[in-house]
């Protein structure tokens, strides 16, 4: 996996500098989104109503292949809101899971509600295309930033109306980041040294990271009693992408968890 991020890394670096250079940042503020109300992901997981689903759109991913490369975005993204998802989540890299911007612009086209620009964000152009796009949040990871970089970027996040979520791989030392920009903490319950996923992951970091925070637990959910456990350990939002984009209809399957949820509650 080191070897999967360092390549995604570098490319990523080519990449930006591509893009920047055909779309500079003073085009990208003429977009229609760029000066639209973002709408906060935050609030939307703590919401009594919802069951603070994530439902993510992931046409492939390094680790498992191919899932639906030609998945319809707009048919899906609102099944998944029809379905009760409190957000979604929006793979916007090409070269190793599939995605684009295009995916996105798409979501946000047919969607009121808050969508994250899931990518390997390590440049400021990033932040100001994700907020060109229609995106409301963005998630950055611990890993792959320095301390002074995931400040810089956070920064620009929040004054651009962007929430963040940071994402923390087990062993992370996060105790000593700013985290005043941050608005989500995200765990991620695959490793990053040998792909395994154990959701005790969220649950042994939990204790340890600021309550004012909302917390997102991510990867290797699959169901009602994962996500009981999880909110036990004080999670509010739970990113969901394999599990359900491997399904034959990956809204049926997020409908289907989500009722199952409602279920146990009135229990």
């Amino acid at each position: 996996m080191k070897n999967i991020l360092e390549k995604i890394i570098a490319h990523k670096k080519k990449e930006v500098q591509r893009v920047r250079e055909l779309y500079p940042i003073k085009l990208l503020e003429e977009s229609l989104y760029y000066q639209s109300p973002t709408i906060s992901l935050s609030k939307y997981l703590l919401r009594p109503d919802k069951q603070g689903i994530i439902a993510e759109i992931k046409r492939k991913s390094p680790s498992r292949g191919a899932f639906k490369p030609d998945v319809d975005i707009e048919q899906l993204s609102i099944s998944y809101m029809q379905a009760g998802a409190s957000a979604l989540s929006v793979l916007t890299d090409n070269k190793f899971f599939g995605g684009s911007a295009e995916d996105l612009k798409i979501a946000r086209k047919f969607n009121y509600c808050p969508i994250l620009r899931k990518d390997f964000i390590i440049d400021s152009y990033q932040v100001y295309e994700a907020r060109s796009i229609g995106a409301d949040a963005i998630l950055l990871i611990a890993r792959i930033l320095s301390a002074d970089k995931l400040k810089e970027l956070s920064r620009l996040a929040v004054s651009l109306g962007l929430e963040v979520l940071l994402e923390l791989h087990p062993g992370d030392r996060y105790e000593e980041l700013d985290l005043e920009y941050t608005d989500l903490i995200g765990v991620n319950n695959r490793s990053l040294s040998d792909f395994k996923v154990s959701l005790d992951h969220s649950v042994n970091m939990a204790e340890s990271l600021p309550k004012d925070k909302v917390l997102v637990s991510e990867s290797g959910i699959k169901s009602a009693s994962d996500i009981l456990k999880l909110r036990e350990a004080g999670y509010s939002g739970f990113l969901i992408g394999e599990y359900f984009m491997s399904a034959p209809r990956p809204e049926e399957r997020c409908a289907e968890l989500i009722t199952a949820l409602m279920k146990t509650a009135k229990i």
